[in-house]
């Protein structure tokens, strides 16, 4: 007699006239199966109960779950640990998987499933001889469900000075094993490793003449299964990677050897960049965002998004920022976010239509009441007041986003792809040092180009390259990006100037990457600009600052660029 936690026996299913899953033809009713395994000494409640394995670290719905199995399905429950003891606490028989195999759990729980009668029970293939007969010989049971969520180690990881032995501890060894072996025969057993699953295998139990119909999720649930492990794995690499990373693995480069990306989908979207092109969007988004109205949002909103809160994080002071396909086409700072509006709003006054608005403090009724007078497809802050939402409420289509802080900074690696493969670097978060800086000119800048060279530095590293911001204090006045040469850049940017009717004389000219020519430099020069930041570095680099002292000018290199592409 087996023993059970809570009931003496578990019921059971009244007696099939065939083995479950053993087709016919095969091994036909128990009679023909005891022929033809003659020599074997066989049980047949190895055949005729159904096992289901439940071993989760997530709880949510397992005692609904678990009750559907035995009292409408006919299972019996095996189980291990905590499981355990929450399912005899609720009144279900649930065997021990020590019970179950006859082998304790040994060296504090690291040691529990790794057992024949589990693996056998679950690897077992019901549709050759050869495998139940080696079942019979070894008295190991079919298990036809497995039910098993790992050791929460992403979350353990994820904890503030989490030690390295708890790390290690919250590496689940048994239940990706499980998992493995009952996704790899799936054909013969459910395997449930997301408690949103549950629903969907009671459904299928409960249509036992719909055998396609089971397969076919057993297989999506096999398939989940392998995406998880994968996923697991990835997550212990990456952790274990990090702690070995250092200076005696030079190699590395500081990047993984061997990149693994698990991201779960987060939401399908209507389409990509173009009506013609699936997309969907994957990862924690919706946990630095948290969208308040407005309609979904789409493949060209979330990358507007994201290329505005990287850009609003360079600011410390009261800043809103315009941007349109990534670029910013105004971005101010002042002492308040009214004024910063009209300054940003200023440097053009035609691009923000239909664009991206960003703010770094609380958005109240009175800058919500301007914006509000212009199409704005998203408007992203920390906050909103309620006279703010109660004047944005009106336009249902515009979508509202409150940013979590740090929302910009949320991944040290920036991922895109390529032919063949993927191309992978640091974020670009450096802004570099003023004081490492290098005044190159006989003309040392003064305190306000000083400043505003620092902002516009902010902001250039923010545009597409080829890149050219002019800026007079916190405030941009013509942004120039994307073009294939500096000079064009710079020329777009004093005639945006010009088209908005900001006079250039007396501002700073920026570029994220070094004039390699002197053409670009005399251009800024002729609009006005008074002082120019740049990285230097061109074999040129002598012209240039012979152009830039003859028309008196003040120019700095800083030694770090910002290429964009």
């Amino acid at each position: 007699m087996r023993s059970h936690i809570g009931n003496s026996h578990p019921s059971r299913p009244s007696r099939p006239s065939r083995p479950p899953d053993i087709p016919p033809g095969i091994l036909g009713d128990i009679r023909t199966c005891h022929r033809f395994l003659r020599g074997h000494i066989i049980r047949p409640l190895q055949f005729m109960e159904k096992l289901a394995l439940l071993s989760v670290s997530n709880k949510a719905g397992l005692v609904e779950f678990a009750t559907a199995l035995v009292r409408q399905h006919g299972f019996r429950l095996l189980s291990t640990g905590g499981t355990a003891r929450l399912l005899a606490e609720k009144g279900l028989p649930v065997t021990e998987v020590s019970q179950h195999t006859g082998f304790p759990e040994i060296m504090e729980g690291r040691v529990k499933t790794l057992h024949p009668k589990i693996h056998g029970g679950l690897l077992c293939r019901r549709d050759k001889a050869g495998h139940l007969a080696e079942a019979a010989k070894n008295n190991i049971a079919m298990i036809d469900l497995v039910v098993v969520n790992l050791y929460p180690f992403e979350a353990t990881v994820a904890k503030p000075d989490v030690h390295f032995e708890e790390a290690i501890e919250n590496i689940d060894i048994g239940g990706p094993s499980m998992l493995r072996s009952a996704a790899k025969n799936h054909e013969s057993v459910t395997v449930v490793c997301d408690p949103a699953d549950y629903d969907a295998v009671l459904a299928a139990f409960a249509k036992p003449d719909d055998a396609a119909g089971l397969l076919a999720l057993r297989r999506r649930l096999a398939l989940k299964v392998f995406q998880r492990t994968s996923a697991y794995d990835g997550a212990i690499s990456a952790y274990l990677e990090k702690q070995t990373a250092g200076p005696d693995v030079p190699a590395q480069n500081g990047l993984p050897e061997k990149l693994t990306l698990t991201h779960k989908k987060a939401q399908s979207l209507r389409y990509g960049e173009n009506p013609h092109q699936r997309a969907a969007l994957y990862g924690t988004f919706h946990d630095l965002f948290r969208q308040l109205q407005g309609k979904e949002l789409s493949y060209n909103n979330i990358l507007d998004i994201t290329s505005a809160t990287c850009l609003i994080g360079e600011f410390e002071h009261p800043t809103l920022a315009i941007l349109k396909h990534t670029n910013p086409c105004g971005v101010a700072s002042a002492d308040d976010l009214v004024t910063a509006w009209h300054n940003a709003f200023a440097t053009d006054r035609q691009a923000p239509f239909g664009g991206i608005i960003i703010v770094n403090r609380t958005l109240e009724a009175g800058l919500a009441r301007i914006i509000s007078e212009i199409f704005t497809e998203v408007i992203i802050a920390p906050g909103y007041t309620d006279e703010a939402l109660a004047l944005f409420v009106r336009k249902k289509n515009l979508r509202l986003m409150v940013a979590k802080a740090g929302s910009g900074a949320d991944s040290p690696l920036d991922v895109r792809s390529c032919a063949g493969g993927l191309l992978v670097q640091d974020r670009n978060v450096l802004l570099g040092n003023p004081a490492d800086f290098k005044v190159v000119t006989k003309r040392q800048p003064t305190a306000e180009e000083w400043a505003s060279m620092m902002f516009g530095w902010r902001v250039c590293k923010h545009v597409k390259s080829n890149a050219i911001v002019y800026c007079r204090g916190e405030q941009t006045l013509g942004i120039g990006a994307g073009q294939m040469a500096r000079v064009d850049s710079s020329r777009i940017a004093v005639w945006k100037a010009g088209e908005a009717g900001l006079d250039l004389r007396g501002s700073v000219c920026v570029s994220e990457a070094m004039f390699p020519f002197a053409d670009g430099l005399i251009a800024a020069a002729d609009a006005g600009a008074t002082s120019a930041i740049q990285p230097g570095g061109s074999i040129r680099d002598t012209e240039v600052i012979k152009a830039a002292d003859e028309r008196g000018m003040a120019m700095v290199f800083t030694g770090i660029r910002h290429f964009r592409h």
